[in-house]
């Protein structure tokens, strides 16, 4: 595996760089070969230079933008010839307020699509293709070779080294805090793939985002900073609707709710930590999930772990999918019960457990159990795949046990509503017993919600580990909470109620299990939102929300089928925000992360190994975005088709398209596919 420092790919500068004194350009990379020359190159420049000759003379791993020169580069965000910063086509229409950075333009309606169940068609589980052996053979051996040296290394280093190993050793009479075993994957195996992982970011996470330029001078084991940054296309964050905006009526009401409100609350629920904007909060969410009560929490992972304990104890089963959040896992554990899995999304599987665990009841005992949770998520994180919700709610009424449904990346992103999986199939939200979601990925905020019948949810604000003890969720993510929902299911105006009315009507939330599924897609009255939130008429009546699902839905469907045409092989529901890329090999895992970041116009990406996957299912996983243009998803199957042929990645069957027919067919190939 090549070494991850001071690595200098010769690719031009993006014009948003602009070089001061040298107007030189190197050539683009066309092989793996001229990649990794570089790259020994950088190493061993950096090997006989000091610490500050490398500041001035190499630049940040994998990033095109910095060339092999010391001269100065200045920042030139205003340049119009980059189309991260200016639209392609100049908007014509004076309803275009959003930044083309933050928030991308698009006015042509063809590039939509409605994210919904075809029940014309059965529900089709999606199977991961297999790679030929030699890529699997390959990628066992790299992680052999990896452990291996990292052991022979650990071996002489503890004897001939032992000032770098003293954390480790007992030392003074008092044991080691780090774990020599635990910490041997991250010093041997994370450290070296250090410059593809928390890479700091400047600015919105928006369709774009600006990286800080760093390089490493020992391994990755610090990073230093050069003090400039580089606009990149992101298709790394969560920010399905495009909500994380600087400039908008989300941000507008975000900053007044400072000026009222300040940035805490400084107690936690329980206490004096719950204000206006928490009851206003949950009767939104639980008017836009069409449930009778909600409750928000200022963590998303604690709302899993915090609350699964406080809904099942001793002598009751939880039957989770093997595949569910580290969030879920840990709250089983922490709630005492018995926890036993499925394969994933495998709805056989489910029932055959159910069957075996109703009909022995408990272990020695064979009592039955107190209550039975199947736990799922609605859109599987890393997979992309989508809960068979329609199988899974026909076993609920056969086999009478409670479900949780966790809709952390599914809310907001799936369904022609922007509900979730409940939409997406057209199930009432009813049929389920918990709903938990978060804010972080379709709001542009933080925390996350559990909503459900009043009694459950009166219950979780004094069990649940979160309200009692842990800070209440801030003002200023409130605010973010309540205007993007808003604008989602729009503002119907309402009576100005007298003085001697309560201005936040919590009853008009509740919303009884008798009613159908289309009722509970109507628009949320103006006395649910706070006086002072004065929404854009575009926000207020929920059209820019609708043309934001529906353009997610179009460039999910459409990077997913582009990679698929092109012959790689994609995990993952088609309309799922989340696009997994199989590469399986660490090294190339590596080597995909740093080629898309020395592009001409970088691309940023998220590159997931193991223990986040299985051991050889290494993959890139893209997050589509509503910010994100047709161009946009063009330019990122351009940047796959490239560097997917240089590093061997096309293994998938079907017929296959070329890039320039992908680009050109794009809107019959969404069509021909939902």
């Amino acid at each position: 595996m090549p070494s991850p420092i001071a690595l200098n790919p010769p690719a031009p500068s993006p014009s948003i760089l602009k070089k001061t004194g040298s107007s030189s350009k190197l050539p683009l990379m066309s092989t793996a070969m001229s990649y990794l020359s570089a790259v020994q190159q950088a190493d061993t420049r950096a090997r006989s230079h000091n610490n500050s000759s490398a500041a001035s003379t190499l630049t940040r791993s994998s990033h095109s933008s910095v060339t092999a020169s010391s001269e100065d580069t200045v920042f030139n965000e205003d340049d119009t010839n980059n189309c991260l910063v200016n639209p392609l086509t100049p908007p014509t229409s004076e309803v275009f307020a959003t930044v083309h950075t933050e928030f991308g333009y698009c006015a042509n309606e063809a590039y939509r699509c409605v994210s919904q169940h075809d029940y014309t068609k059965p529900f089709q589980e999606h199977i991961i293709e297999e790679p030929p052996y030699y890529v699997l053979l390959t990628t066992y051996i790299s992680y052999l070779m990896v452990i291996c040296f990292g052991h022979v290394r650990d071996f002489f280093g503890k004897r001939f080294a032992k000032s770098y190993f003293t954390h480790l050793m007992p030392h003074d009479g008092y044991a080691p805090l780090n774990s020599d075993f635990d910490s041997f994957y991250t010093r041997r195996l994370q450290r070296r793939v250090g410059d593809c992982c928390s890479q700091p970011i400047a600015g919105v996470p928006g369709r774009t985002v600006l990286l800080l330029d760093r390089y490493s001078t020992d391994y990755n084991l610090t990073q230093n900073y050069t003090g400039t940054k580089t606009r990149a296309l992101n298709v790394s964050s969560y920010n399905y609707l495009g909500f994380s905006q600087a400039r908008g009526g989300c941000s507008d009401a975000v900053g007044e709710s400072i000026r009222r409100y300040g940035t805490s609350t400084c107690g936690t629920r329980l206490e004096t930590g719950s204000s206006e904007l928490h009851l206003f909060a949950e009767a939104l969410v639980a008017r836009f999930l069409g449930t009778e009560d909600a409750l928000v929490s200022s963590v998303g992972f604690a709302t899993n772990s915090t609350f699964i304990p406080a809904l099942v104890g001793k002598r009751c089963l939880i039957i989770s999918d093997e595949l569910n959040h580290t969030s879920i896992r840990v709250g089983a554990r922490q709630s005492g019960a018995e926890v036993r899995m499925f394969k994933h999304n495998d709805m056989s599987s489910l029932e055959s457990v159910l069957r075996e665990a109703i009909s022995q009841g408990q272990p020695k005992t064979h009592r039955p159990w107190k209550k039975i949770l199947v736990i799922v998520e609605g859109l599987y994180s890393m997979e992309g795949t989508l809960v068979n919700l329609l199988r899974i709610v026909e076993l609920k009424r056969k086999y009478k046990f409670y479900l949780f449904v966790d809709e952390a990346h599914s809310i907001g992103a799936v369904g022609p509503h922007g509900r979730g999986v409940t939409d997406y199939f057209n199930i009432h939200p009813g049929s389920i017993d918990v709903m938990m979601g978060t804010f972080t990925k379709s709001f542009g905020a933080a925390g996350g919600y559990i909503t459900g019948p009043k009694t459950l949810i009166d219950a979780l604000r004094m069990h649940g580990h979160s309200c009692p003890y842990a800070e209440a969720m801030t003002p200023p993510v409130l605010a973010q909470i309540i205007a993007s929902i808003a604008s989602i299911m729009g503002v119907a105006p309402a009576p100005q109620l007298s003085k001697s009315q309560n201005s936040l009507n919590l009853a008009s939330s509740i919303i009884t299990l008798k009613d159908r599924a289309d009722d509970n897609q109507g628009m949320a009255p103006a006395s649910m939102l706070p006086a002072w939130i004065n929404l854009h008429p575009s926000l207020a009546d929920g059209s820019e929300a609708r043309m934001r699902i529906r353009r997610l839905a179009f460039n999910c469907r459409y990077l997913h089928a582009g990679l698929k045409k092109l012959g790689f092989i994609i995990s993952g529901h088609p309309f799922s925000p989340i696009v997994p890329l199989l590469i399986f090999n660490p090294g190339k895992c590596l080597m995909f992360a740093r080629l898309m970041r020395a592009r001409r116009i970088p691309i940023a990406v998220v590159v997931v190994g193991y223990p986040a996957t299985p051991l050889e299912k290494g993959r890139a996983r893209f997050c589509a975005s509503a910010s994100h243009t047709k161009e946009d998803i063009d330019m990122v199957l351009q940047a796959c088709d490239e560097v997917g042929g240089i590093l061997d990645l096309k293994h998938g069957s079907g017929e296959r398209w070329g890039i320039d027919e992908v680009r050109k067919r794009a809107v019959e190939l969404v069509r021909s596919a939902v």
